[in-house]
């Protein structure tokens, strides 16, 4: 089935199997960030930004990406940079793993919301899985990202 996806701002025409799955047309593509976790759309490792909106990519079939814009972190680099540097300084990066579906969603967040509060931080990031911090280190990280960028 052909189909034509923007990824990262680059349009693509392709001809993919109907039954493939988003996170698996996207890693083909070079967006290793994309990463498979627990395969039952718990844990956020997979997620993209699908038409600017967080979705996780082991639960799409590419073909519903058609004629849309995907983002994956790849296409966030420049977010990414500035706002990883945060979650670095607090050690919440320990093993790595989840870090691009967890920034992925955390820079929609800050798109969508510039100043949340706590609880709207965890309540966002709540299906994002992370075996080695528990989470203290990404909310802190968040949170002094959030006082830098109104201090800038």
């Amino acid at each position: 089935m052909n189909v034509t996806i923007t990824l990262n701002g680059k349009r693509i025409v392709d001809d993919i199997d109907p039954s493939t799955l988003l996170i698996d047309w996207v890693r083909s593509k070079g967006c290793l960030s994309v990463k498979r976790g627990c395969e039952t759309s718990n844990c956020g490792l997979c997620t993209v930004l699908l038409n600017d909106k967080p979705v996780l990519s082991c639960s799409i079939l590419a073909v519903r990406a058609d004629k849309c814009k995907v983002v994956t972190l790849e296409g966030l680099q420049k977010e990414a940079q500035e706002f990883g540097a945060f979650i670095a300084d607090e050690g919440a990066e320990q093993c790595g793993f989840c870090n691009p579906g967890f920034m992925v969603n955390a820079i929609c967040l800050l798109k969508e919301n510039p100043d949340p509060t706590e609880d709207e931080i965890k309540e966002y990031l709540a299906g994002n899985l992370c075996r080695c911090s528990g989470y203290e280190g990404q909310l802190r990280g968040i949170q002094k990202f959030i006082a830098y960028k109104k201090g800038a």
